[in-house]
This record gives structure tokens, sequence and C-alpha cells, in this order.
């Protein structure tokens, strides 16, 4: 385990608040910010979908500096994996929990937060922990088993494209060697989509996305998803031998023309593990999404609300939204302001309500 540390800790061996830590754990990079008006609580914050993030010094994004302002210290892991890295995630950030208890102390409180994918990364740390962490914020997530969620919203919609566009992303089984995440690729997507309008305006109907560019970033985006899961999971982790498509332009042809592909077995184990929610948390979870969301569109946060409710543990999940479009676009204001709720009812016991976020 290799740490920076900056700055260093007093002689007397306690925490010099204000400071921020860097270092790694495991080849996860981390950070550290201990606020000059820490309260004695923490909270662990899981990044989205992407590459594992490097640290530095600079300004921490406004969604989560308001959070720090308030007196938490905020900690959090780059994960050591990359893509789909739930299993990474989920990991390092309980290492990277540790290491802060040791270092700095057991904090009054431990709270776990996280937007889009880390969504359900704090999910799977509450049910994994429920005895180290006392309370969880996801925003703008996908709370529902991944292999369900993302073969609706990945590969079903790939299928359906492919289905509009043969051979333009190679297949949603094995994807073009082009195929990457750049907006110049979202451009080359889009010009082949422009070429057939009637095209382009079915598919974009049957996606739900708001706009002609959201479109072109949408596909793109989700084919690298699908090929960063595919050598991920080791195969093709979806079945769509049974699925009847709809809400298309003619969901008629749609069924008869998309092609039909079989699930490796291995794969789709893979996503069962990383991760199916049980839905049966020991502690308090309050969400928040926006009304429109292109990527994790808003449907994909009420299969966790549905399974507390069926499990009958619906009382420690409170479900809010906000009602700004895109992708967590939740405010720093509305971040504050749920946290807070969601710590009163930590403390008192008092369960906040559900609705819109203010």
């Amino acid at each position: 385990m290799k740490l920076r540390l900056l700055p260093i800790l007093l002689a007397c061996g306690a925490p010099l608040f204000g400071a921020v830590e860097t270092g790694e754990i495991n080849g996860s990079q981390f950070r550290i910010d201990m606020p000059d008006n820490y309260n004695g609580s923490v909270i662990l914050y899981c990044h989205g979908y992407g590459g594992n993030v490097k640290y530095d010094q600079k300004p921490l994004p406004k969604q989560v500096q308001v959070l720090a302002e308030a007196g938490y210290a905020l900690v959090q892991a780059g994960y050591s994996g990359v893509g789909w890295a739930v299993k990474e995630g989920v990991e390092d950030t309980e290492a990277l929990r540790r290491h802060f208890a040791r270092k700095y102390g057991k904090p009054k409180r431990t709270y776990v937060m996280g937007h889009s994918m880390g969504g359900i990364v704090t999910l799977a740390i509450m049910e994994k922990f429920p005895e180290s962490y006392d309370g969880a914020l996801p925003l703008c997530g996908p709370l529902g088993a991944s292999l369900e969620v993302l073969q609706r919203r990945v590969f079903d919609l790939l299928v359906v494209f492919d289905y509009y566009y043969p051979g333009v992303i190679g297949s949603p089984v094995k994807l073009a060697d082009n195929v990457k995440m750049s907006p110049e690729y979202a451009t080359q997507l889009k010009k082949e989509m422009d070429a057939d309008p009637q095209k382009r305006a079915a598919i974009q109907k049957y996606a739900g996305f708001a706009s002609e560019m959201e479109l072109g970033v949408g596909i793109g985006f989700f084919a690298n998803i699908m090929k960063e899961l595919i050598e991920r999971a080791g195969g093709n982790p979806f079945d769509n031998r049974d699925t009847v498509y709809f809400g298309g332009e003619d969901d008629t042809a749609i069924n008869r023309g998309v092609k039909r592909y079989t699930a490796d077995p291995r794969a789709t184990e893979y996503l069962r593990i990383y991760y199916t929610p049980k839905g049966r948390p020991a502690r308090p979870i309050l969400a928040v999404h926006t009304v429109y969301d292109p990527i994790v569109p808003t449907w994909a946060s009420n299969p966790y609300a549905d399974l507390v409710r069926k499990e009958g543990t619906g009382e420690r999940f409170v479900q809010r939204f906000v009602t700004r479009p895109g992708h967590c676009s939740i405010n720093p204001d509305e971040t504050l302001h749920a946290f807070q709720d969601l710590v009163k009812w930590v403390e008192t016991g008092q369960r906040p309500a559900s609705g819109e976020q203010k």
C-alpha cells in the first residue's frame, strides 16, 4: 500500500483539519478531505461509470463541496478497475473506509453516497456492510438488478439500433474496433443516422431521447458500455430470444427483424453478482432522480422501491425527484438538502416525505 499524504500529520498524531490526503490502496487512488469544521462524521463517495479516477488537490466539484463545507469528511475511492466497476467500487470504498477509521479515528456517523453507477455501488455497500454505514444517498442511479437494467437500456437499445442501422456498430455482441467513447465517434454515429432521417426518428422514439444530439452521444456511450461489459464478464450476459420489443414506430416489424442472441452463462452470473439488490436495507436510504435522464432513465430508479415493498422493508427507503432534466443534474443545494434530511432520519428515526426534492 503506497500513500502520499498532503499535508503531514501533527506530531501528536491527530489529523490536521483543512487537509487533503491523497494516496493509493490496492491500485485504487483516493482522496480524503478533512474540513476545518469537521463534525465527526464521514461521507464515502462512489463515482460513476468510467476510468479509475486520479485525484489531486484541485477544488472539489460543487456538488460534493457543499457537504465538506457543512463539516463532513469527504472520502473518495477512484476504483482499481474501469467501466462497470461495481466489484472494484464496493471493495475499494470499503477498504478506504477502514483506512479512514484507522487513521482518523472511528467517526460518529458513516454515510455512503454516489452518482449514476455509483448509486448501485452505494446500494451494494449498504447491503454488504450494514454494520459499517448509518445511511445512504444514491443519486441518479440504476437502482435495480444490473442484469435487467442494463439489458433494457443498453443491450435492447443496441439490438433495435442494429435493426435500423445494421453493421454500423458491428453487432450488439461483437462491437466494431472503431467503437470508442469520444465526441468524434458520437459525431460519426450522428452522421450515419442523419443519412436516413426516418430511421433516425424511429430509433430516437424507441430510445426516448429528447434530441438528435443525445441520440448520437447515447448510442456511442452504450456501445462502449456493451463492449467493456463483454470483456469484463467474459462474454455476452444478455439473452433476448424471448424479448418482445415495444415502443417503436412499427413493433411488429421490429420483433420480426431484430437479431436474437443467447447469453453466455458465465457472463450472466457475473452481472447477477455485481449487482442484484436484495431489498432488505438495515439502515435508511434516500434516493433522488431527475424526471428525465437520457443515460439512466427515470424508470431505472424504481425497481428498488418495488423490491423493498415486496420484502416489507419500505420504511427504510424513500425516493424523491427533481424536475430538472439531464443526467445527474441534481444541483448542490438539492444534494445538500437531501443529505440533511437523510441525517435527520438517521438521528431521529423520522422518515422523510417522498416527492419533489427542493
